[in-house]
């Protein structure tokens, strides 16, 4: 198999630069003729722009405003960021050696560059402020949920880390507070089969084989409200929240389940009470055991 190039342009704000492979075979003579096809997004007068700027690079170098269009071959170039709001928590940093990181992610940052989230996530300030440009996110936490988010070092290892979290080899707890209901029997697993389709913001449950399991227990009951405890054994989208609002105790502060609703992304009150408190695992490259506690706190119970 042929290596990928590697890109010529450095990272920017803690950004790799995009990279595009372009087709084998196509009608275009220029390049900026396939890239105002290929993004159409991104205004045609935008896209000479920066070619004339010399902002989209080839292996050899910059590429001009009438370059070719070279089948086969790969281009890159950092992308305009989108305006946003600065999310006014900082991103705690529990545990860092030679080959990983566990941060702290607060509520309302995202874990990774996706859509309107780019600088304001957990991996390009960690990247930022911890100088490292390759660290690479192991797994991921939603936007609305905190807690301990375990990054890599170095690129070489990222596979080894990751496969833990696919083979379901990590022990995780959360922790939630939700309404309090003394009829509900538990502890007990709450299974059940959760669909995500491309293109719709929430998850759903559906009838067939069960592809999601939870385990939940109460901690401690008080005014209304319980602690919970919450040991996910599969990892599919807002399994967690689905299960506990279909126990009948959504999670405090759920935007989503049972009832979608919409929040301004400058508005930080009332951040979802979801805190992914515990990891434990044996590490893949020292093959010591690993257990890490969160240093955050649910503000609802606190």
């Amino acid at each position: 198999m042929r290596r990928k190039p590697s890109s010529p342009l450095p990272q920017r704000n803690g950004l790799d630069a995009a990279r595009l492979k372009l087709p084998p075979e196509g009608p275009w003579l220029l390049l900026r003729d396939h890239l105002e096809e290929r993004l159409p997004r991104v205004a045609p007068e935008r896209i000479a722009e920066m070619l004339r700027e010399e902002r989209i690079w080839s292996v050899t170098g910059p590429v001009g405003i009438d370059a070719p269009f070279v089948p086969d071959s790969y281009i890159w170039f950092h992308r305009d960021l989108p305006v946003e709001v600065p999310v006014p928590f900082e991103v705690g940093v529990v545990h860092r050696d030679d080959d990983i990181v566990v941060a702290d992610k607060p509520h309302f940052l995202a874990t990774i560059p996706r859509g309107q989230h780019v600088m304001q996530t957990a991996l390009v300030k960690l990247r930022d402020s911890l100088g490292l440009p390759d660290l690479s996110p192991a797994h991921r936490l939603d936007r609305v949920t905190a807690g301990l988010v375990l990054f890599v070092v170095r690129r070489e290892l990222r596979g080894r880390y990751q496969t833990m979290f696919r083979d379901r080899v990590v022990s995780k707890e959360y922790e939630a507070i939700a309404p309090y209901d003394a009829a509900l029997e538990l502890p007990r697993v709450v299974r059940s089969r959760i669909v995500k389709e491309r293109g719709i913001i929430t998850a759903f449950e559906t009838d067939g084989e069960p592809n999601a399991e939870t385990h939940v227990s109460l901690v401690e009951h008080r005014d209304g409200l319980g602690r919970y405890r919450l040991r996910p054994v599969t990892g599919r989208t807002h399994q967690l929240r689905l299960h506990m609002s279909g126990l009948g105790v959504p999670i405090l502060n759920d935007d989503f389940y049972p009832v979608l609703r919409e929040r301004p992304l400058d508005d930080f009150t009332a951040p979802l009470q979801l805190l992914a408190r515990t990891l434990s695992f044996v590490d893949p490259v020292s093959g010591e055991d690993r257990s890490f506690t969160s240093r955050l706190r649910l503000s609802a119970w606190s």
